[in-house]
């Protein structure tokens, strides 16, 4: 703080007293001097002064702490009292306290005065009175001053607080938005976190699935590469095979040919000695029946009526024998055949008139019968729900039981045509039908027959003199006319499979609840009758062949021994009958077949065989085995 300096102007002396021996006083040294003037004031007057003090002055500062008194050098001049009052309204903003100037002139000290003994106690007092009012104003103005300071401070504090809290405030509404923006980058980290590891996962997945797929493609590859080959390998063996069994073929042929030409020379020998011995009897005879030659009867030499006679049934049989010889098949089979076309015959006879009669169109029970039918597939349930679907509609009292029966096995055979074609399917669906209404299975048989000879079994051979054109006989052998067009081999050899594999399919099927009126036994018998009756060719290789493929594993299973004696007779005599006609056409199924029976696949079950609770569509199409190049050849086979 700045010191205020006050000037007093006085007598010199007082009572002996040097009023102003310092005119530099500081505030301190004035308080000082204050005191001592005090004291002996009181030492030298004899009357108790109001004004008399027994401690000394202390100034306390703004907040209640003692203050020295060196704070203040107060000087007064007349050079500064005519600015005082200018400088009193600086001293107080500073927070000093400027004294107020006085003059000491108004009194006289004299010490020596004589005249009077009570003048200078007067004096004194007066000074005193003096000294006092300054002091008060100063203390007042002091305390003022401390009052201020203190609403000041109190202010100030206020403010302070206010701002605190103002900044409180801000602060934990700063700290707040902070939480709030922390925990939302929380959470946005956290899901960036989870989409990272989810694209991670996603990579990661991918990534496996592309080395298990690249797996996969290497396993494929090399199974494939080990197919091939196994493949060569055995087309190799069987092209060896072939070559060692041709080289068989031709020196057997040689055999047989040096054989049949000493059986000729031997033929020509006793020919010769014979026409020898003939001529030598002629001519003994010549000798002696030239005399009766005139005797000879007319009618015997013309030959009579008994030749004629004779030449009549030689004609008949030899027309038998002709007809024999083109058609190949058991006696049993054809009466089988002959019995089952009769019954359609007669069926179809009655529906006939029940349509006459009749002014209701049955046609869409019969489309309803076939789309029930195409939807067959290798599905247990789906089975057994379209053969339910099937009984109630010959149950239906809305369309007679002869004309859907005869819908079922029109529609039943058809479909064998069908690409989606389910043979086993399709043969459990007739079992479960035919067991409730066995009647109806001798009509499926004879659509079946009438659709594919071989079913029977028998077969026609080809001559000119029992056909007018080949043409002709393929229509009688089952081949389909279009626009007068006729089917090529290749799409006939195609319905002919699928034809006896539907058959195959059915003799072996057996459902557990129902009787199956065609099962094995029937199957072991068309194998009998086939072997025993029919020639070796392409029609009768095909047949035999999709046969064995859906019946095989069960004739095995039920007849064992027996069965393998039939598959030896089949080795032994159709396929060396098939080889000996040396037909390129023929090698494939010739292959086939010696496949089938030396790899023994009638001990595995043919695939679709067991229906599957659940649909798989890689067993609803069964491919056709028969694309080798017979399927490719554009000629006609008889």
């Amino acid at each position: 703080m700045e010191d205020v300096k006050l000037e007093i102007r006085c007598p010199q002396m007082v009572n002996g007293i040097g009023l102003e021996p310092d005119p530099d006083w500081s505030f301190k040294s004035l308080l000082l001097e204050l005191d001592s003037l005090e004291k002996k004031l009181n030492l030298s007057s004899s009357v108790s002064l109001p004004f008399a003090k027994t401690k000394s002055r202390e100034i306390y500062g703004e907040k209640g702490t003692k203050r020295s008194s060196n704070a203040f050098v107060m000087r007064v001049s007349d050079e500064e009292f005519e600015d005082s009052e200018g400088e009193n309204e600086k001293v107080r903003d500073r927070g000093l306290v400027k004294a107020a100037r006085f003059n000491c002139n108004e009194f006289y000290f004299s010490s020596s005065d004589d005249d009077s003994d009570d003048q200078p106690c007067l004096d004194v007092q007066t000074l005193m009175n003096e000294v006092g009012l300054v002091e008060s104003a100063l203390y007042e103005l002091t305390h003022e001053h401390q009052l201020g300071v203190k609403e000041e401070i109190r202010n100030t504090i206020s403010a302070l607080e206010t701002d605190l809290m103002n900044e409180s405030e801000k602060s934990s509404s700063a700290h707040t938005k902070v939480e709030k923006y922390r925990e939302a980058r929380r959470e946005v980290e956290r899901k960036f976190d989870v989409q990272y590891q989810r694209r991670v996962a996603e990579g990661l997945d991918n990534h496996l699935t592309a080395v298990q797929r690249d797996h996969e493609l290497k396993s494929q590859i090399e199974e494939r590469k080990i197919r091939s080959d196994a493949a060569h390998e055995e087309a190799k063996r069987r092209e060896k095979a072939l070559q060692e069994e041709r080289l068989r073929q031709e020196k057997a042929k040689a055999e047989a040919e040096a054989k049949l030409k000493a059986e000729e020379a031997n033929r020509a020998a006793l020919e010769a000695e014979r026409i020898a011995a003939k001529e030598a009897a002629e001519k003994e005879a010549a000798k002696s029946s030239k005399a009766n030659t005139s005797e000879v009867p007319q009618t015997e030499a013309s030959g009579g009526p008994n030749a004629t006679s004779s030449r009549v049934e030689n004609d008949k049989t030899n027309k038998s024998e002709l007809a024999g010889n083109m058609l190949r098949a058991a006696e049993s089979a054809l009466k089988l055949e002959r019995e089952r076309l009769q019954k359609l015959k007669e069926l179809e006879e009655i529906n006939q008139s029940l349509r006459s009669s009749s002014n209701q169109n049955f046609d869409s029970t019969g489309r309803l019968i076939g789309r029930l039918i195409r939807q067959i597939s290798g599905n247990k349930d789906k089975v057994s729900t379209q053969a339910s679907e099937l009984v109630k509609i010959f149950n239906n009292p809305h369309c007679p039981q002869t004309i859907s029966i005869a819908y079922f096995a029109q529609k039943v055979v058809s479909n064998c045509e069908s690409p989606s074609h389910s043979a086993f399917a399709c043969a459990h669906v007739i079992v479960l039908v035919t067991s409730q209404f066995p009647q109806a299975m001798d009509l499926v048989l004879a659509e079946i027959h009438r659709a594919c000879i071989y079913t029977v079994p028998k077969h026609i051979s080809y001559t000119k003199s029992a056909f007018e054109s080949k043409e002709a006989y393929w229509k009688v052998i089952g081949y389909k006319e279009d626009d007068g067009k006729i089917e090529s081999t290749t799409d006939y050899l195609v319905r002919l499979e699928s034809y006896m594999k539907l058959y195959g399919a059915l003799v072996q099927t057996e459902v557990a609840g129902c009787q199956n009126v065609h099962g094995l036994k029937e199957g072991w018998a068309w194998l009998a009758r086939f072997l025993n009756a029919l020639p070796a060719n392409m029609y009768t290789a095909v047949a035999l062949y999709a046969f064995l493929q859906m019946a095989g594993f069960a004739l095995f299973r039920k007849y064992r021994s027996q069965f393998m004696k039939m598959l030896n007779f089949i080795s032994e005599n159709f396929l060396n009958a098939l080889r000996s006609q040396d037909d390129p056409d023929l090698r494939p199924i010739t292959s086939k077949i010696q496949c089938y029976l030396e790899d023994k696949l009638f001990l595995q079950e043919p695939e679709g065989r067991t229906l599957h609770s659940s649909l798989l569509s890689n067993n609803m199409a069964p491919e056709s085995d028969y694309h080798g190049p017979y399927h490719q050849q554009s000629r006609h086979f008889y």
